[in-house]
């Protein structure tokens, strides 16, 4: 069995976890969403390809869910004393070793897609990732800050001020200009369905769809989501300011008709969303529902394994 996710961060790489634990034979490709990617103190971050390659390799911060296991801040904490920005974004001695090489290897002409695969052989995820481009795309948030129109990366916005002022606009620069990553469709193509984790459908999911050629390689297979949203609210951090943005109601059946049946064959929801099954803007799309929150590994790997399942169901 061939399985292509299209992920984020922390939701994507908790129920990736569970589908290696329900699918342990299947061969996996996760095509990661790159739009977060920053430059902090000159070191190239890829948070979300980060949040699945440590959670998968067994690295994570549980209590977290992002960032590494038993991390210090020796080195954030020097910067500081020197007055060296940003404050606002933690990075850990240990996670700051990956920064590093993947920095040094992108000078010396590496494409992420190779630093990725290099640094993968250290944690073997069990998964084949990849970035969803080698061409930068950078999520820029517009907002209305200080009595003035400001265009901040999404990291500030997200990170800084905890996405608290609303925005105006989110837009995934360079992205129109992008070509997908070696593999990438190779890998869309040859699944035998594509999955949707519960990862923010604006600037994870949203972001992949938007650089050229993904979209219309997705719509060519057998696609089933899960929700990111539980009874009216993300199930975890701000997805319902940035669905606010795009004027797409926090719901879990708003979120599968912005996806659209043209995208959608199949759509997990919590059982306090099982009306999503009689919404007449989802008709085409197969609705079921069934508890989705991943409080273990083993419930992720139900919930995966409903996922499969339902993909099985309505395969082209």
């Amino acid at each position: 069995m061939r399985i292509t996710v299209l992920a984020g961060g922390v939701g994507a790489a908790r129920f990736l976890r569970g589908l290696r634990a329900a699918v342990p034979d299947a061969d996996i490709t996760v095509i990661g969403n790159t739009g977060d990617d920053f430059t902090p103190f000159g070191l190239h971050v890829s948070p979300d390809l980060d949040t699945v390659m440590y959670t998968l390799g067994g690295g994570i911060s549980e209590e977290q869910g992002w960032g590494r296991a038993g991390e210090s801040h020796v080195v954030l904490g020097e910067l500081a004393a020197y007055g060296a920005g940003p404050d606002w974004f933690g990075l850990g001695d240990l996670d700051l070793a990956t920064h590093i090489l993947r920095t040094q290897l992108l000078l010396a002409g590496r494409s992420l897609s190779e630093v990725t695969a290099a640094l993968c052989q250290r944690w073997q995820p069990g998964v084949t990732l990849l970035p969803m481009s080698d061409d930068p795309v950078r999520t820029h948030v517009t907002v209305d800050l200080d009595g003035r129109e400001q265009v901040l990366h999404f990291q500030e916005w997200w990170v800084r001020l905890h996405a608290a002022v609303p925005a105006s606009r989110i837009e995934p620069v360079g992205a129109a200009r992008a070509r997908p990553a070696p593999g990438v469709l190779e890998a869309i193509a040859a699944a035998d369905f594509v999955l949707f984790p519960p990862s923010n459908p604006v600037v994870s999911i949203g972001v992949i769809l938007a650089v050229p050629g993904i979209a219309e390689a997705v719509r060519a297979k057998t696609v089933v989501g899960v929700s990111p949203i539980i009874g009216g609210a993300p199930v975890r951090g701000m997805a319902d300011a940035c669905l606010t943005a795009i004027g797409v109601a926090t719901s879990a059946t708003a979120v599968a008709a912005h996806y659209g049946p043209d995208l959608l064959d199949g759509w997990l929801v919590d059982t306090q969303d099982k009306d999503a099954a009689d919404a007449p803007e989802l008709a085409g799309i197969a609705i079921q529902a069934r508890p989705l929150y991943m409080t273990s590994v083993a419930a992720a790997a139900q919930i995966a394994q409903a996922a499969v399942e339902l993909a099985g169901q309505v395969r082209r």
